[in-house]
C-alpha cells in the first residue's frame, strides 16, 4: 500500500480503537450488566455502545464505506470498502470481570484487506498491520517467532460459546497439549491472532470464526511474516471455516497432526477420570 493510503487509514483507526477501548475500560470497571443474545452468547451494553462509535467515526470520515459489524450494523453502498468490526472481542470475559477482551477493526478494499487494528485496552497494546508492508504493536515492527520444533512451541486456541458438544476441538485440544509446550484458551481469537504475531505464540487454530473475529488478526499475522490456511493448508479466506495461523515454520507440523487426527491416526483415548481417581 502507498504511503498516501496509509496516512489516510491506518491513524485513524489505531485513533478510533483506542477511544472505543476507553469507552470499554470505563464499562468494564463499573461492571455494567450483560444479557443473553442465545443460550450462551453474551452481548453487553459496551459491545452495543463500542460498535455505534466505532461506526460513527468512520462515517464522519468516510461516509461512502460499507460497514459491518458484530452487534448487527450492516451498511452495503457498492463501495470497494469494506470495515469489519469486532467492537468487543472476549465479551465472555469482559461480562465476567476477566481482563482479557479487545477492540478489533479491519478494512478491505476491492475484497482485499488492506488495514487492521487490534487495541487490548486493559494493556494499552496497539497492533496495527499494513497490506504490503508490516505489522506494528505499539509502533514498533513485530515478527512471528522463530521456534521451528513443534515440541517446543506454545499455542492457543478456542472453543464455541454455542454448541460445544457439536465441536470436535476437544481432540484436537488434547492431542496437541500432549505434543507441543501447551495450549492456551483465553478466549479472544483477536488477540490469540495478535499474540502469533509478535511471537508471543507460535500456531493458533480455532473452527468457526466469523469474519469480524479474523480480519485483522490475519492481516496482522501475514504482514508479521506468519502463515495462515485452512487445516488442509488450502488457501484461507473470510468465509473459511478453519483457521490455522503459525509462525510458517510449525505449521507443516500442525498440518500433518490435523490430517492424523481426522484420520483417527493421532487419536489417543481421553483419560478416565474413575481410574485417575483410583489411583
Amino acid at each position: 500500500m502507498s504511503t498516501e493510503n496509509k496516512f489516510e487509514f491506518l491513524p485513524a483507526m489505531e485513533e478510533i480503537a483506542r477511544e472505543a477501548g476507553a469507552l470499554l475500560m470505563d464499562r468494564f470497571r463499573k461492571r455494567i450488566g450483560f444479557e443473553y443474545k442465545g443460550d450462551v452468547d453474551l452481548v453487553t451494553e459496551a459491545d452495543r455502545s463500542s460498535e455505534k462509535l466505532i461506526m460513527q467515526r468512520i462515517v464522519e470520515r468516510w461516509p461512502g464505506h460499507d460497514l459491518f459489524g458484530e452487534e448487527g450494523t450492516r451498511t452495503a453502498k457498492g463501495s470497494e470498502y469494506r470495515w469489519y468490526i469486532d467492537p468487543l472481542d472476549g465479551t465472555t470475559n469482559f461480562a465476567h470481570g476477566f481482563p482479557v477482551f479487545c477492540v478489533s477493526m479491519a478494512l478491505e478494499r476491492r475484497g482485499e484487506r488492506i488495514a487492521a487494528t487490534i487495541y487490548d485496552p486493559t494493556r494499552d497494546e496497539l497492533f496495527a498491520a499494513e497490506k504490503g508492508s508490516s505489522a506494528w504493536l505499539n509502533g514498533k515492527r513485530i515478527h512471528v517467532s522463530k521456534v521451528g520444533n513443534l515440541h517446543e512451541s506454545l499455542n492457543a486456541t478456542g472453543f464455541p460459546s454455542h454448541k460445544r458438544h457439536a465441536n470436535p476441538n476437544i481432540y484436537f485440544y488434547h492431542v496437541i497439549t500432549l505434543k507441543t509446550h501447551g495450549v492456551r484458551r483465553a478466549g479472544s481469537a483477536a488477540l490469540d491472532l495478535a499474540s502469533v504475531a509478535a511471537g508471543r505464540l507460535d500456531a493458533f487454530w480455532e473452527f468457526n470464526l466469523n469474519s469480524w473475529d479474523t480480519a485483522a488478526g490475519v492481516l496482522l499475522v501475514q504482514e508479521a511474516g506468519g502463515v495462515v490456511t485452512r487445516f488442509d493448508n488450502s488457501a484461507w479466506r473470510l468465509s473459511s471455516e478453519e483457521t490455522l495461523a503459525s509462525n510458517g515454520l510449525v505449521h507443516q507440523s500442525f498440518l500433518d497432526l490435523f490430517d492424523g487426527i481426522f484420520s483417527g491416526r493421532e487419536l489417543e483415548g481421553l483419560p478416565s477420570p474413575m481410574v485417575y481417581q483410583g489411583r
